[in-house]
């Protein structure tokens, strides 16, 4: 009778242990997985032809070269704000030569028009920026709440562990005398610990994790324009001035991500599961996996923002050209 309790007992114990590691059935966590409320606006839809024409192709006025940098030249192509900024050097010119209050109303006009333009493309950025922040946050906690999952399973498993040994070792030296009884302990205690320790190993979770609208899609593929960025935006993002080397910042970034691994693999099967699984509609995600996801939305996000620096630098510049409309 002891005997059978004794094979009984670790394959009792092992079974308390795997069943512990149960699957993630919260509804409302799959909610959240399944959709996303980062994005409020429509998707973003617009040809080629609306797309602003490369800086390095348009034939600019010495007047705009000499007002503004080529920096703020390219934000306000992105902007479509280049015509805008001819108009009112024109006019500018032209009242000084002859002032008259009618173009004074009409350079006023004409300013206005720009600052309206930068401040719409300065919210319209924002918006861009806010959705990639939304995006890493809700990979970021999900990626949280897994591994929170995973060190509360390696604990129980440890602590399993040790009590098995430990149980097993006291129990062996209380039926020392029983015959072979210590040593069918010592045996079952033994796998049951292995079995332990090997579940530690393998309790790595994967949880299905979709994004439907998926902006990095948008930086891996290119394309002529983006579902997931506005025009401006994508603009600035693709464009490549005869003197960037390197490339675009997407193209950099995408760089960035092959070189420190973010999306290869140690086999190219490895690699293309990767792609798919990041630059696709969504999949089985670890956390290690879902907090790369996160750190390349960030990164995206980063991108975005430069462009507000340099918004601002055009609306820098052109201030102080307002201010000096009458000399």
């Amino acid at each position: 009778m002891i005997k059978s309790k004794i094979h009984l007992w670790p394959v009792i114990t092992g079974f308390c242990i795997v069943t512990s590691c149960t699957g993630i059935k919260n509804e409302q966590l799959r909610i959240q997985l399944e959709k996303s409320n980062c994005n409020q606006q429509n998707i973003y839809s617009y040809s080629k032809q609306e797309m602003p024409v490369p800086l390095n192709q348009i034939n600019l006025d010495s007047a705009l070269t000499e007002a503004f940098s080529r920096k703020s030249l390219n934000m306000a192509n992105s902007i479509n704000a280049i015509d805008l900024l001819k108009e009112y050097l024109a006019i500018r010119k032209s009242y000084r030569q002859y002032p008259t209050t009618e173009k004074r109303l009409d350079l006023l006009e004409c300013a206005q028009k720009i600052n309206q333009r930068i401040s719409i493309s300065s919210l319209e950025i924002s918006a861009v920026a806010s959705e990639m922040d939304c995006e890493e946050e809700r990979a970021d906690q999900i990626a949280g709440y897994l591994k929170g999952k995973e060190d509360n399973i390696e604990t129980k498993l440890t602590v399993g562990g040790l009590l098995i040994g430990g149980t097993g070792a006291v129990a062996s030296g209380f039926l020392v005398n029983k015959g072979n009884a210590g040593d069918y302990i010592g045996v079952g205690t033994g796998i049951a610990g292995a079995v332990a320790g090997l579940l530690i190993l393998t309790s790595k979770k994967k949880i299905e994790f979709h994004h439907k609208r998926n902006a990095l899609h948008d930086i891996w593929q290119g394309g002529e324009t983006s579902t997931n960025f506005p025009p401006s935006v994508w603009y600035y993002l693709n464009y490549n001035d005869d003197s960037q080397i390197q490339g675009s910042l997407r193209e950099i970034t995408i760089s960035k991500w092959m070189n420190l691994g973010q999306v290869s693999g140690d086999q190219p099967k490895d690699k293309q599961r990767n792609l798919d699984l990041y630059f696709g509609a969504g999949g089985k995600y670890s956390a290690e996996q879902l907090r790369n996801r996160a750190d390349m939305l960030d990164q995206v996000e980063s991108l975005v923002n430069l462009m507000k620096q340099d918004l601002k630098e055009l609306a820098i510049e052109f201030d102080n050209l307002q201010r000096h409309y009458q000399q």
